[in-house]
């Protein structure tokens, strides 16, 4: 009988030493706050769409307060690179550059959390919040002569061929012409995350925007412009917890 009660004594033990030990692994990799940064591409970028920044902070188990800003440089569907004589490249009847700098609030919420160091960890994330769209004139680079050039705005009433063009201005050139337009954006993703330490993270995250000004953005004036811009985005990203 003793021993019965022997067994009985050390199965509880046990017990209890395998539920203080798996309470502490998940202590180990709860979080409360975490700072992430990435890269996305977007229907509506080139190789790179834009950059983004969120901070989380968690209000209730598994549920996060997001702020975030994300900055992205939007491309008309009808944008073509051109080659010229030289080597050089510039887009064919593109004015205007949009540039979008979103500010982004919203809810994230843990669907399912990985296992201490292995799994995925998989998120929904929801936000909305205000855009300030730059529209930016974009510059060409226009032979006068066999030794000169200069910088212009492309203006379609006067740029009404190719010939004198021999490629594109300086990076970010016109910025400070910029004319502000605002508008608002809508953003759902689903994000995987991957990683085996508590303090970093890494992943992706996949999901759509909607992004809508109060007029129409007009980047190619020969083309049908818009004011509401939907695109489909992944954005690569890693980041820091605590």
């Amino acid at each position: 009988m003793e021993k019965f009660k022997y067994v009985g004594l050390v199965t509880l033990l046990f017990t209890l030493y395998s539920q203080l030990s798996s309470a502490q692994i998940k202590q180990e990799y709860d979080y409360t706050s975490e700072v992430i940064w990435g890269i996305s591409k977007n229907t509506n970028g080139g190789l790179i769409g834009g950059f983004i920044l969120k901070h989380g902070r968690e209000i209730n188990n598994g549920l996060f307060e997001i702020f975030g800003v994300e900055l992205s440089n939007v491309k008309h569907p009808k944008e073509q690179r051109t080659q010229t004589a030289n080597g050089s490249t510039f887009i064919w009847g593109k004015q205007n550059y949009l540039y979008t700098v979103r500010l982004q609030y919203g809810r994230e919420k843990i669907l399912f959390k990985k296992a201490p160091q292995q799994g995925v960890q998989i998120n929904a994330h929801l936000t909305l919040g205000p855009t300030i769209g730059l529209v930016t004139p974009y510059y060409i680079s226009e032979a006068l002569g066999p030794f000169e050039s200069r910088s212009v705005p492309f203006d379609p009433d006067v740029h009404v061929n190719q010939r004198n063009i021999i490629g594109t201005g300086r990076l970010f050139q016109g910025l400070g012409e910029a004319d502000v337009k605002i508008g608002a954006n809508l953003k759902s993703a689903l994000i995987f995350e991957f990683g085996t330490f508590k303090r970093n993270v890494t992943g992706f995250e996949v999901g759509f925007m909607l992004e809508a000004f109060t007029e129409e953005i007009v980047i190619v004036p020969q083309a049908d412009n818009r004011a509401i811009f939907p695109s489909a985005f992944i954005t690569l990203f890693y980041g820091s917890r605590k």
